[in-house]
């Protein structure tokens, strides 16, 4: 089994925490909407070069960390390429721009491992320009298995497959990588041969889709094989795709990108239907549907867990007085001081509805959860929302039950509910709990 990060030039850009494209473009028009477009629609800082000349000194002067580079094949003192030459010696993975185009200068681009090729063909080049290169950026955070036997084909496909920026896993056998997949959460996109030792391609896919369904990871289907109908029952077996041998790179790469794309797609519709329309938290479903999971792995791993319900105080005198305006104004504050407070937390926060936002705490008992939900109380405190000349300060009350056994989701929800009604009805502004209530018995 062998895993590869996708070509990511010497990596200076990302340690510096921006990214750089460079331009190599003699136009002035591309050139300067290229640029315009590269900084406000992808966030990428450019450097334009003119001429090979211009990009010589830009590399010699030091300046490395590209994320990638546009190139123009036909420059006035570079006409055959040279200035590619210079960035694929430099390591910078490359997207070529050119307005001349036939079977040689495809060969000749394709030998040198670019990212891609965008014809200056039509009103849609500059657009289609700017989509490969976000694409390419957006491939690194995607990884891609390949299953092959063959360790020839298997470098053939991997090469290919680094050169878009993919990260890529390799496994020689079926068995490897059902165990990559185990292993490894991040593989969105298998591709797999037909012919191996220990399964075939079919048996593979079976497999994997037992686990892993198609709106979740991708199966793509190769083989030399002369039978016609491999690539049916490839499909039949639940491949999303499949390619004969041999295959034009670009076929491949087109295909896989699709593919790809189709998740991208699939993750923003599961996105949006998690999420609160108003706020951006998970919405009152994404909770109901997550939260009897991650309550199950805590009591299977004997770890500690409670829920927290947080209500924010005369919340309905507050919309009656100042409207619901304002009233949309601060639960957007509320749940903007939330999300900081528990990003990258592992705790699961959403809004129910309304005024009320609930915790889902994986690693705390109760009285760990009460402690944090007092400092939580407070940060929410010194919240300010401006309304017309009036700045308004909000306080919430919170109730937090502890997770103590196998019971349905409803009843730690209905419990943390009933301590939050005594958190109001002891005069709101505070946090009320099964330790806190223990802890007052035993004075």
């Amino acid at each position: 089994m062998v895993l590869h990060a996708g070509s990511l030039g010497d990596g200076a850009g990302y340690r510096n925490g921006g990214q750089k494209i460079l331009l190599v473009e003699d136009s002035r028009m591309f050139s300067a909407v290229l640029s315009h477009r590269f900084e406000t629609e992808l966030g990428l800082a450019v450097t334009h070069c003119s001429s090979l000349k211009a990009l010589n000194e830009v590399l010699e002067n030091g300046d490395r960390g590209f994320t990638m580079a546009v190139i123009d094949l036909n420059l006035p003192d570079a006409a055959h390429g040279e200035a590619l030459d210079v960035a694929v010696a430099h390591n910078i993975p490359t997207i070529v721009f050119t307005a001349s185009f036939d079977i040689a200068t495809r060969n000749r681009i394709m030998v040198r491992r670019v990212v891609d090729y965008v014809l200056k063909d039509s009103e849609f080049a500059l657009d289609n320009l700017v989509s490969a290169v976000q694409r390419a950026i957006a491939n690194r955070a995607t990884r891609v298995l390949v299953v092959d036997d063959l360790p020839s084909a298997r470098k053939m496909l991997t090469d290919l497959l680094l050169a878009q920026q993919y990260k890529v896993a390799e496994a020689s056998t079926g068995v490897e990588a059902l165990a990559m997949i185990d292993q490894f959460d991040d593989i969105e996109v298998v591709v797999t041969d037909y012919n191996m030792p220990d399964m075939n391609g079919h048996e593979l896919t079976r497999r994997i889709r037992h686990c892993h369904g198609s709106d979740r990871m991708r199966i793509i289907g190769v083989s030399s094989s002369n039978d016609r109908l491999l690539s049916a029952t490839f499909l039949k077996a639940g491949a999303s795709d499949f390619i004969y041998r041999p295959y034009v790179p670009e076929e491949l790469q087109c295909r896989i990108a699709l593919n790809v794309e189709t998740l991208t797609q699939l993750k923003q519709l599961r996105a949006a239907a998690a999420s609160d329309y108003l706020t951006g938290l998970y919405n009152r479903r994404y909770f109901y549907d997550h939260g009897p999971k991650l309550v199950n792995e805590c009591l299977r791993q004997q770890r500690p867990g409670s829920v927290a319900i947080l209500d924010i105080d005369h919340f309905k005198n507050l919309n009656d007085t100042y409207g619901h305006e304002i009233g949309d104004q601060v639960l957007k504050a509320v749940a903007g001081r939330l999300q900081s407070l528990f990003e990258g937390t592992g705790n699961l926060l959403s809004r129910l509805g309304g005024e009320e936002f609930a915790i889902l705490f994986t690693e705390m008992n109760s009285r760990a959860a009460t402690a944090l939900c007092d400092e939580v109380r407070l940060s929410l405190a010194s919240l300010k929302v401006h309304a017309d000349d009036e700045e308004l300060s909000v306080t919430v009350s919170i109730g937090v039950a502890e997770i103590g056994g196998y019971e349905s989701f409803d009843n730690y929800l209905n419990a943390a509910d009933q301590f939050l009604y005594m958190a109001k009805h002891n005069g709101r502004n505070q946090v009320y709990s099964d330790y806190k209530m223990t802890e007052q018995a035993a004075e």
